[in-house]
């Protein structure tokens, strides 16, 4: 006759501690000391305890899932590095607890079926990266279960909490290098100015040639994309032959405007350097590696998981704007 499977209360006697305090183990609570955490891993190792999802949902009402939503064409979303930079910060913290992650890619939903997914309670919460300004499937899923934006979100969501760089700061810390190196005729691609990231990047911008008392104006908005990139370094350059400095508002993007320079015949960096923006492994496998500006996407993403995590384990005290550092990564392309 086959052995009872072993149940929490038998992992607490093994582990010498409460039944409350393994259960904060098994679900990846932060509140547990790393000697505790050892000694109930240890337990559930002796005992070969397997947590039982399906009755914890039962008792607790919940999911054990959390949805990462991306409003983003599928390509873009696999062809971008900030996203898994993003999804590995995730993953990893939620590695820590009991939690899956159920990732959701539509940059339009005709249907709703993002909707009455998050409705039909398969999870307990989501995490929101690329946020554009007006996506309706935002403004109704904060209103379904619980939110954490990676990005400034706009102020229709400032009640939610969310994880960013201080994108502003980014963007002049990047034009103000091309400044100091002596570059006078200097130009950016943006991002998509219906985002938070693309129009505070922007910003930044601004605000260094400003300060340089440089002429602004010379300036091309894209999309993230290469090929948004491409198309709008095309149209700087026609519109500012003499371009001698280029702040580009992603790596990826910036990887788009070296093919161009190339293919206009403008050395890198001695006739236009080049500064990108995210430190993502497209600054480094760059035909010139990349200078740019660092953001800790990885970090963000763990960052996160682990708000809403707290969130969902009741801790009331989740701060809900959460900024962290930026800093200039020199490499040779200014």
């Amino acid at each position: 006759m086959r052995s009872a499977a072993p149940t929490l209360e038998a992992v607490a006697r093994e582990a010498d501690v409460s039944r409350a305090t393994v259960s904060r183990v098994v679900n990846g609570s932060l509140k547990v000391s790393p000697e505790v955490v050892t000694a109930v891993n240890a337990a559930i190792a002796k005992l070969n305890y397997v947590p039982n999802r399906a009755a914890r949902s039962l008792a607790s009402r919940t999911a054990g899932a959390i949805a990462l939503i991306v409003p983003e064409d599928v390509t873009r979303f696999f062809g971008d590095p900030y996203f898994a930079a993003i999804v590995q910060g995730i993953t990893r913290r939620l590695d820590e607890s009991d939690y899956l992650l159920n990732l959701l890619v539509a940059s339009t939903d005709p249907g709703h079926k993002t909707m009455r997914y998050l409705r039909s309670g398969i999870v307990d919460g989501a995490l929101v990266v690329s946020h554009h300004e007006g996506d309706e499937l935002q403004h109704d899923a904060g209103k379904t279960v619980p939110l954490v934006f990676g990005g400034r979100p706009s102020s229709e969501f400032d009640e939610h909490p969310f994880v960013d760089v201080d994108n502003v700061e980014g963007g002049r810390l990047g034009t103000a290098h091309l400044v100091e190196i002596g570059r006078r005729r200097i130009g950016t691609i943006t991002g998509s100015l219906d985002m938070p990231a693309g129009i505070d990047r922007l910003t930044g911008f601004r605000l260094a040639m400003e300060a340089a008392e440089l002429p602004a104006g010379a300036e091309e908005s894209a999309d993230f994309t290469v090929a948004g990139a491409i198309a709008a370094t095309r149209r700087l350059l026609d519109r500012v032959p003499d371009l001698d400095g280029l702040f580009v508002a992603s790596d990826l993007m910036a990887t788009g405007a070296l093919a161009v320079l190339r293919e206009r015949g403008r050395a890198v960096p001695g006739d236009v350097a080049v500064v990108g923006f995210d430190d993502s492994p497209a600054a480094t496998s760059a035909a010139i590696p990349l200078t740019t500006v660092h953001q800790p996407s990885e970090q963000m993403g763990f960052e996160m998981a682990d708000l809403l995590l707290r969130h969902l384990a009741g801790d009331t005290d989740v701060p809900r704007r959460n900024i962290m550092p930026t800093r200039l990564v020199r490499r040779a392309s200014a």
